[in-house]
């Protein structure tokens, strides 16, 4: 059943800029407001053009009303993550930490299988969680669309 409104974060280890940094999603919501939103896969035309840069963007206006954390999650790998990162120039505005086995996404019943980008991914959605807690959801209706799940759909 997929992730809803009211639901708790898994505890599920995710990955920054190596895999030797794990970040643990359950405990990085513990207590804070975070933004958290997916992308069917990094690099791609619509993550790298639309969907992360409006949150890069809007990062510091987010964060000013109230925000913590903005986290992007992806079905890649951790230098990818990071080589992504550092494309986008997200450094102290969103964090990008990479789902490679797809736990999260998974956890959230939220995988979608494309084949043209290597099988596994993540549906597009984003949602706000309160203190561990999802209390905002917006899944792209044809899973990969840029209409929900665009920053300006956040409502604080």
């Amino acid at each position: 059943m997929p992730v809803k409104v009211g639901d708790t974060v898994p505890s599920i280890d995710l990955y920054e800029n190596t895999p030797a940094t794990k970040v643990n999603i359950s405990e990085l919501c513990s207590g804070k407001t975070v933004i958290l939103f997916a992308v069917p896969g990094a690099f791609t035309p619509g993550c790298s053009k639309t969907h992360l840069p409006g949150y890069v963007n809007t990062a510091d206006d987010l964060k000013s009303k109230g925000v913590d954390e903005i986290v992007c999650v992806s079905v890649n790998d951790a230098f990818v993550m990071a080589a992504w990162a550092q494309d986008q120039k997200s450094e102290g505005k969103v964090r990008l930490l990479a789902d490679p086995n797809a736990e999260l996404t998974n956890a959230f019943d939220l995988a979608i299988n494309l084949p043209p980008l290597g099988g596994t991914r993540s549906k597009r959605y984003s949602m706000l969680i309160k203190d561990g807690i999802v209390e905002q959801l917006n899944v792209e209706p044809d899973n990969t669309g840029l209409s929900c799940s665009l920053a300006n759909k956040i409502v604080l």
